[in-house]
């Protein structure tokens, strides 16, 4: 049911329109009504609709001001307007804001409800044409992870031109930074410029904001001339249209079914742009000389700054970390290592001082999205300097916050987490009511006794997964828990991800 927003600044005409349709028999609803443009635009931009029909003239911003800003923020949007005015002027305006009629006042209702027809059967076709692009997309996804069969395979050389003799393509991928597109040209910029070069090359478009380029030249040319190519390519793209963009390239083939590898090395070098940044321009011979070793990170100091509560001393050593001591010639993995190892960090203190309950913590899995996501190390850093000013703010001691006895038994625990403890065992050691103390336990620590000490067990875990190569059920079996599928259940519960998964992740 298409959504539609009517504007006109006379509340009886407003009202008429309103009534004069039947919307429900065109399968339509009125979601919003304004009585000017500023207020239909603030309407349009926390909910947009499908069709806006509006009025010309309106106080603080006509109809035509507001198409222009609805034109930016949604291309497919339908407009109709409706005018008291016959003129010349006000229709070439229209014309050029793609509006789909120019209906005159008195407002004819069959007129307006055959506009409404047509804007309708418009949004359709635009919605038949994406859903095609999107077919196309993941068609070319599919064969470019040499998931067709060879039937499949061969419509596609058929799509890409003749490789011919003495000749060889050079591959690549382009992302661009979604902040430098124009919202309503997208990827069509840089498809314009290409069409400039004198380079014979052929775009694919794979997302919004990354494209896969075919580059044909003669077989002598080597990779760094190339490179040179699409650096001054992207320094005219930046100059010229504001565009930023990170690319990667692979070796030149002269045959298309080598197109599978190149995207999986194209693709594995975009991890890069973490470290080199949008601008640049990266092929294999980049990273064969990284280095692998692991950046080191105190994470004891850091625990200490933070709960100390020292958010100018925490801060500065992330900034110290991972803009001063961080490389750009380390292998882009000891990042992403480096990056995990924080966010156990954080999340264990968030565990173990109950701050999962504000609502400004994110998910320990939607942090690890956020990692991957990260465009550059500058947005890394950023993630975890929120973080970490959140924790601090409702961070409190530990001496505020528990009697000696739950102190003690928490000593206890991460000292003897591989023993089978109980909190009767213990009440009999501290001459308390077992059930007193799992109450005051419960209390203080905000979890039960059973499930700090599951806490204190996962926590070795997951330093033993991201720091050593033990199997997964050594693992289990040192800090506590005979039954592996038990240890699993538990660990996900504490960190959202299971032991093998956080083990993936740390291979990233």
């Amino acid at each position: 049911m298409e959504k539609i927003m009517l504007v006109e600044d006379e509340e009886f005409i407003l009202q008429g329109i309103r009534y004069i349709i039947d919307w429900g028999e065109l399968s339509m609803e009125v979601s919003h009504m304004a009585h000017n443009g500023r207020e239909a635009l603030d309407l349009f931009r926390k909910e947009p609709v499908d069709i806006v029909v509006t009025d010309v003239e309106m106080p603080f911003m006509s109809g035509l001001e507001l198409l222009e800003e609805i034109r930016r923020i949604s291309p497919r949007t339908r407009c109709i307007i409706l005018s008291g005015y016959d003129e010349f002027e006000y229709a070439r305006k229209a014309m050029k804001l793609d509006v789909e009629e120019y209906i005159l006042k008195p407002v004819d209702e069959e007129q307006l409800k055959q506009a409404l027809i047509h804007a309708k059967e418009h949004l359709n076709q635009i919605d038949r044409r994406n859903a095609g692009s999107l077919e196309d997309k993941i068609g070319w996804h599919r064969f470019l992870k040499g998931k067709l069969r060879p039937e499949e395979e061969a419509e596609f050389y058929h799509i890409l031109p003749a490789i011919r003799e003495g000749e060889k393509v050079f591959v690549s991928l382009m992302k661009v930074e979604p902040g430098s597109l124009n919202e309503t040209e997208g990827l069509n910029d840089i498809l314009a410029e290409l069409q400039k070069e004198k380079q014979e090359s052929r775009a694919i478009c794979l997302s919004p904001d990354t494209l896969f380029l075919l580059l044909y030249q003669k077989e002598n040319t080597s990779e760094e001339d190339i490179l040179e190519y699409y650096k001054d390519f992207q320094d005219r793209l930046e100059s010229g249209c504001g565009i930023m963009s990170f690319l990667t390239l692979s070796h030149g083939i002269d045959s298309y079914g080598q197109l599978p590898e190149c995207y999986k090395l194209v693709s594995k070098l975009q991890k890069y742009r973490m470290l080199e940044g949008y601008g640049s321009c990266i092929n294999e011979n980049h990273i064969k000389d990284r280095k692998s070793a692991d950046v080191v990170i105190d994470e004891q100091q850091l625990r200490r700054m933070i709960l100390k509560k020292d958010k100018e001393g925490a801060l500065n050593y992330m900034e110290d970390l991972f803009i001063n001591n961080l490389k750009s010639e380390v292998n882009v993995d000891v990042l992403y290592q480096m990056a995990l190892k924080i966010a156990m960090l954080l999340q264990d203190i968030k565990v173990e001082y109950k701050l999962a309950q504000f609502r400004n913590f994110q998910d320990f899995s939607d942090i690890i999205e956020k990692i991957y996501q990260a465009d550059d190390i500058f947005g890394l850093k950023t993630i975890f300097i929120s973080e970490i000013s959140e924790i601090i703010t409702y961070l409190h001691t530990e001496d505020s916050q528990y009697t000696p006895v739950v102190k003690q038994i928490m000593a206890e625990v991460r000292k003897n987490y591989k023993e089978d403890m109980n909190l009767k065992t213990l009440s009999y050691k501290y001459h308390m009511n077992a059930s007193y103390l799992g109450q005051i336990f419960q209390k203080e620590a905000g979890c039960s006794f059973s499930q700090y000490l599951s806490n204190i067990k996962n926590g070795v875990a997951k330093d033993l997964i991201l720091n050593t190569n033990m199997k997964i059920n050594d693992i289990a079996r040192e800090v506590g828990y005979p039954d592996t599928s038990y240890f699993y259940r538990k660990f996900k519960q504490c960190y959202g991800v299971s032991p093998a998964s956080l083990r993936n992740m740390k291979k990233y």
